[in-house]
């Protein structure tokens, strides 16, 4: 598998999870961490709706999913949405060397985190996400600045 078809698989997994996030009724926004050899290790989706907890971001969910390993710094983490500052703090923490995410225009978070903290970072600007995200926000926007912090 070339680095372009890892990079699909990575983020058609977190994809998959962003529109699960929806059909739930909570934010459409996905993760998954993947081995260089393709192998999806965890998933996650965002499930502060569903959960009511603040903190359950996809990447943070997908994270947790994952479990006590060892080889963080051999993984790829995809995320559908521009991590957060909470969800780039993490993938710092855990010393994530490859961070793919599926788009940037309707949210940017703490990329520069990701990059200062050497981690290789890619944008991918994929359409499916960048709809997904645009249709979430013009429909729900009291629940899209709740997700992100922004007073009323």
């Amino acid at each position: 598998m070339d680095t372009a078809q890892l990079h699909q698989l990575a983020l058609d997994a977190a994809y998959e999870q962003a529109v699960k996030s929806r059909s739930e009724g909570g934010i459409p926004i996905g993760s998954a961490l993947v081995t260089r050899a393709g192998v999806v290790v965890a998933l996650g989706h965002n499930l502060r709706v569903q959960q009511g907890d603040p903190t359950a971001h996809a990447e943070t969910v997908c994270i947790r999913n994952a479990g006590r390993r060892r080889d963080w710094n051999e993984l790829i983490l995809a995320s559908t949405l521009s991590p957060c500052a909470m969800c780039s703090g993490t993938a710092v923490l855990y010393r994530i060397p490859t961070v793919l995410i599926g788009e940037n225009v309707t949210f940017q978070g703490r990329e520069d985190w990701l990059r200062a903290a050497g981690m290789d970072v890619h944008v991918l600007n994929d359409a499916r996400c960048i709809a997904l995200m645009r249709e979430f926000i013009a429909a729900r926007p009291d629940l899209w600045n709740e997700d992100i912090g922004v007073p009323k």
